[in-house]
């Protein structure tokens, strides 16, 4: 049993252990801020499709705390946990779980973009401070940004918005998009459109079907009769790795080259197999960056879980960095809520991806790579896009 595994069994019973003391009702109050423990919850996948997703996220924010001592701004922490199962009609309610039951002062969630939208509401309407490890839904850092949320990951259409220069430069200039048909897949296609027909390409027929049906048969068949320079797409989790094998089984692969959102070969290789080889991909992380910091994150996660670490950990991962650079600002203070949102959003995040900075709209500006999968790596090929911001369209803060 790992040193983390034991924390865990015993935080889950820090709440009966904190008992009020009668001398404590006698401190000031922000005495008695900095002298409990911070309550961080984390709001993610446990089970199904995107379990794996939410297991590296928690992986990657408690390694980064406990490289630091195990503590922010020099308090204990305790940690609470809700399963949002990534249903979305659940996710107002699985908040409030963290917010007016555990009392959190951070919500650290979520994967699913449709989740993210119940806990957006929940964290404006209660001010508590949400960090998004992962999903990319626009409306979070655009129209409806809040200074209590904060971005780690991407905004949906960001790796996209670097994938369409790379097709055209490669001598793709007509293209079939296919994805899922859901506020992801529709936001990722908005970024590809963009890069794609500003750099010269042109989008022949977007084709996509409903999340999370993975029967691609009918939808291959039509690529296969329109017979593009390439296919971009955005898919992720098991249905990604079910459309690799089942493009290369329709013998699409050796003829019309497979592009797509990094997010379509990320932790998936095993299962898309040797189907998988030679795919392209945008995005934010990739396993090979040779770099110092890369090398150590990934040596210390691989120690600590046993697993090897994916773009999920490294988000998990800074969002550790960006609450440890607040609330060190703070000294623990979370009640200070201006400093402590200045400080976040002027942090420079030392990452494996690559140093980042946060956007006004609070959505990492950060460098876009072009990965090849190589045997079981996402190999690194390139920049595809240096410092690339979302637009932050609408925002007002």
């Amino acid at each position: 049993m790992t040193e983390s595994t034991t924390r865990r069994q015993w935080l889950t019973h820090g709440a009966a252990l904190m008992g009020t003391a009668a001398s404590g009702l006698l401190l000031p109050q922000h005495v008695l801020a900095q002298s409990g423990k911070i309550r961080v919850g984390f709001m993610l996948p446990y089970t199904g499709t995107f379990a794996q997703l939410g297991v590296a996220i928690e992986n990657g924010v408690r390694l980064a705390i406990d490289e630091q001592g195990g503590k922010l701004g020099g308090r204990e922490i305790e940690w609470f946990k809700v399963d949002d199962e990534s249903e979305p009609p659940k996710a107002i309610e699985n908040a409030n779980k963290l917010v007016q039951r555990d009392k959190v002062d951070v919500l650290i969630g979520t994967v699913h973009s449709g989740v993210q939208l119940g806990i957006h509401r929940v964290a404006r309407e209660s001010g508590v401070l949400n960090l998004i490890p992962n999903a990319g839904v626009h409306v979070a850092t655009r129209a409806q940004c809040a200074p209590n949320v904060f971005r780690t990951s991407f905004s949906n259409s960001q790796p996209t918005m670097a994938l369409g220069e790379a097709m055209v430069k490669r001598g793709h200039k007509k293209a079939v998009w296919i994805t899922w048909k859901y506020a992801a897949g529709d936001e990722a296609f908005e970024g590809f459109k963009e890069s794609y027909t500003k750099a010269g390409g042109t989008i022949v027929k977007e084709l996509g079907l409903p999340f999370p049906n993975v029967e691609f048969q009918a939808l291959l068949t039509e690529i296969a009769a329109i017979r593009p320079d390439a296919v971009a797409c955005f898919f992720a989790g098991g249905g990604a790795a079910k459309f690799i094998r089942d493009y290369a089984a329709a013998g699409l692969k050796d003829k019309i080259p497979l592009y797509g959102s990094g997010f379509l070969t990320e932790g998936v290789l095993e299962a898309a197999g040797p189907a998988a080889e030679g795919v392209l991909t945008t995005l934010h992380y990739g396993d090979s960056i040779e770099t110092k910091r890369n090398n150590q994150f990934r040596l210390n996660y691989a120690k600590t879980f046993k697993l090897q670490p994916d773009v999920y950990a490294v988000q998990g991962y800074d969002t550790g960095l960006l609450l440890i650079q607040g609330a060190n600002a703070v000294r623990g203070d979370l009640s200070k809520k201006a400093e402590l949102y200045k400080a976040m959003e002027g942090a420079t995040i030392d990452s494996p991806r690559g140093k980042w900075t946060m956007s006004k709209s609070r959505n990492p500006i950060q460098d876009i790579y072009l990965r090849q999968v190589v045997g079981k790596e996402n190999k690194v090929i390139g920049v595809a896009a240096k410092a690339l911001a979302d637009s932050g369209a609408g925002c007002r803060l």
